[in-house]
């Protein structure tokens, strides 16, 4: 039996409404793989859609944490970051990737910072440029059509895109560092929407698509995030996992929308983890 994968999952804690920790420890475990967190902050709610959240933010919890491990010897076969809140958490989370690096595990990156051509509110002009300095040392980078806009310092552009400018996008974020790529938000045609994949180290690109479910859902990045690093941990390439990733999120996205659930609370993917642990031939 070969040995059990481990990850270092790098999030917010949400109590309530289904993001970041609270979806990335569910999908990786159910994909068999273990699955330690270093919480970044605990909030009573996510911040989308809410009033009146609380939020504690954990800073200060983070070196000591990393300092922990390194004396007790642990290796993860990846390090995961989700939503940083801040500059010092970004150059935390750096010296963690230095600390934490082999030549065999994965440093993956999912600069959470905006969406629909917004940066989130919380955010300062200049921070793109932090988050840009911490992809540089990824081996992959997930960012939707907006983030990769911020990270490359131009202006965004809403869809439908064309094949010739997704392809120049995801060549000019792997420019920056990391090994591969994977572009969310991709739309290239009416009602399809998707994610565009780049391994450099073949200089393939790939498409994975579904119908455009109306509506906004939140919390559908780090599921796709973790559905498609938990396929990557279960040997699955880099354009099966976004296969895998894409079935799962809308499969989450159509259930909910069926349900009539309150979008703020996140998409029903407990649901759906049945249908990952056959996908990734675990049963």
């Amino acid at each position: 039996m070969s040995e059990q994968k481990r990850v270092a999952a790098i999030h917010d804690i949400s109590c309530f409404g289904r993001c970041s920790l609270t979806v990335a420890l569910p999908i990786l475990s159910a994909a068999g793989v273990e699955t330690s967190v270093i919480p970044t902050a605990v909030l009573s709610t996510h911040t989308g859609g809410f009033e009146g959240f609380t939020y504690r933010d954990l800073t200060k919890d983070i070196r000591p944490i990393s300092k922990h491990w390194q004396s007790l010897g642990l290796k993860f076969n990846a390090l995961y970051s989700g939503f940083l809140g801040s500059f010092e958490q970004l150059e935390i989370v750096s010296e963690l990737f230095d600390d934490f690096k082999k030549d065999d595990n994965i440093i993956y990156v999912d600069p959470v910072m905006a969406d629909h051509g917004k940066l989130y509110s919380i955010f300062s002009t200049e921070f793109p440029k932090g988050m840009a300095k911490l992809c540089r040392k990824a081996d992959i980078i997930l960012p939707n059509m907006t983030e990769a806009a911020f990270l490359l310092g131009q202006t965004y552009k809403p869809g439908p895109y064309t094949q010739d400018y997704i392809e120049a996008v995801l060549r000019d974020l792997s420019k920056m560092g990391p090994k591969m790529v994977v572009l969310t938000g991709v739309c290239t045609q009416d009602h399809m929407l998707g994610v565009a994949v780049y391994d450099s180290r073949t200089d393939r690109i790939g498409y994975e698509s579904s119908p455009l479910v109306d509506g906004f859902y939140h919390g559908t990045g780090d599921v796709f995030a973790s559905v498609l690093l938990s396929s990557l941990l279960n040997g699955f390439d880099l354009m099966k996992s976004a296969r895998v990733a894409v079935d799962f999120t809308v499969e989450s996205i159509k259930r909910t929308k069926d349900a009539g659930t309150d979008v703020r609370f996140g998409v029903d993917f407990e649901n759906s983890i049945p249908s990952l642990i056959k996908a990734l031939n675990k049963i």
